[in-house]
């Protein structure tokens, strides 16, 4: 199962629309993963539209038409993987063990906010992770999304890709 991770997109705010090679990823994606900051809706439309499934929650930029459509926590399993999606974790330092107690019933934690990208693994097992931006790079170097893959009930292959 391939997978396509995305955070803070913040369309039409940052970019009229998302970069060409991340709408071929979600061609190419078993399952779309969107942790927040959407800011209209629209774009969750599309995704909607264009993604075979999609897993997504709203985020602190997000107004009462994506809150109404969209949970505060998504939470599903995939090929056997526990996964949840949520916009804010809080402060870096501590956030292994803080997402780690708050999560107990998962093996995925996906997060946004920071556009910061984060792969980590807490005690216990918890793997964080957080995409960036493909739209909004703020201080990084790049914009940046993340692809994955889910087989025999485990996740492999999590990939950093890097835009412009």
């Amino acid at each position: 199962m391939e997978l396509l991770l995305l955070a803070d997109t913040h369309v039409p705010a940052r970019a009229r629309d998302l970069p060409p090679r991340v709408w071929e990823e979600v061609e190419r994606a078993d399952v779309v993963v969107h942790a927040g900051d959407w800011v209209d809706v629209a774009l969750l439309d599309a995704l909607e539209e264009r993604s075979r499934r999609l897993v997504a929650c709203w985020g602190n930029n997000d107004g009462p038409l994506l809150r109404d459509r969209l949970p505060e926590v998504a939470r599903v399993t995939l090929g056997g993987v526990r996964l949840a999606v949520v916009h804010e974790t809080g402060a870096s330092a501590g956030r292994d063990r803080r997402m780690a107690a708050a999560c107990p019933d998962t093996d995925v934690l996906v997060f946004g906010h920071s556009h910061i990208p984060w792969d980590s693994t807490a005690p216990g097992g918890l793997r964080l992770l957080n995409p960036g931006s493909p739209t909004d790079r703020r201080r990084q170097p790049h914009c940046t999304y993340m692809t994955a893959t889910i087989e025999g009930g485990t996740l492999r292959d999590v990939e950093l890709r890097r835009l412009g």
